[in-house]
This record gives C-alpha cells, structure tokens and sequence, in this order.
C-alpha cells in the first residue's frame, strides 16, 4: 500500500486573516512548496452526512481572481460529478449555471469600470 501526503501551510497576520499560502503534495510532480492565494478543501463526513470545509484567500487576491477561482472550481467539480455519476443531464446543468455566473460577473465588471 502507498501512502501520499499533502500539506498545506497559513502564515496569517495578527487579525487572523491568511498572508500566504502554501502547499506540498508528495504525489504532485512539483518539487517544494507552491505558493497559492486561494483554497477549498472539502471532506464528506458519512456519519453526519456532511461537509466540513476550509476556504480560505489571501488578502491579496483581487476579486475578478476570485470570480476565476469559483468559476474553475465548479467546471471542476461538474467534471468530477460527471465521471462518478455520468449523469449529462446535471453536469450540463452545473456547466451551464458556472457559465451564467462568470457571464453576470464579468457584466458587472464592466458596468462598475465604466463609471
């Protein structure tokens, strides 16, 4: 049996709020740590039948990053539902709503810029 091991460092400032993140995965093909300024990590607990999450961003992640950041996360996640379900039905739905939402994301960009 092989074992892999990812870990994940926070240097946060004296409010409490993340500065750095950084991470390391045994099994990632990526020599030390890398630098990242956002992360959602999701575990499913089958006795509570819950999620328990930790999201955390850097202070210096701008906003359209952020619109990136859950636009690519949930094209990910319909990608990863569609190989355990193969259900095209919901993961065209779940593509078509991340589309919606960086579309209105993106309008209001340009509606906030042109002011």
């Amino acid at each position: 049996m092989k074992t892999s091991e990812i870990n994940i460092k926070v240097v946060t400032d004296i409010n409490h709020l993340p500065e750095q993140i950084t991470w390391q995965a045994t099994d990632s093909g990526m020599e030390g740590e890398n630098e990242t300024k956002a992360m959602m990590l999701a575990f499913w607990d089958s006795s509570q039948q819950n999620t328990l999450k930790i999201d955390l961003w850097t202070k210096d992640m701008m906003v359209d990053e952020m619109a990136d950041f859950f636009y690519q996360t949930m094209m990910g996640m319909a990608d990863t539902y569609d190989r355990a379900t193969h259900n095209h039905e919901l993961v065209n739905d779940m593509k078509a709503f991340a589309k919606d939402f960086y579309k209105k994301f993106r309008e209001q960009q340009l509606k906030e810029n042109k002011v």
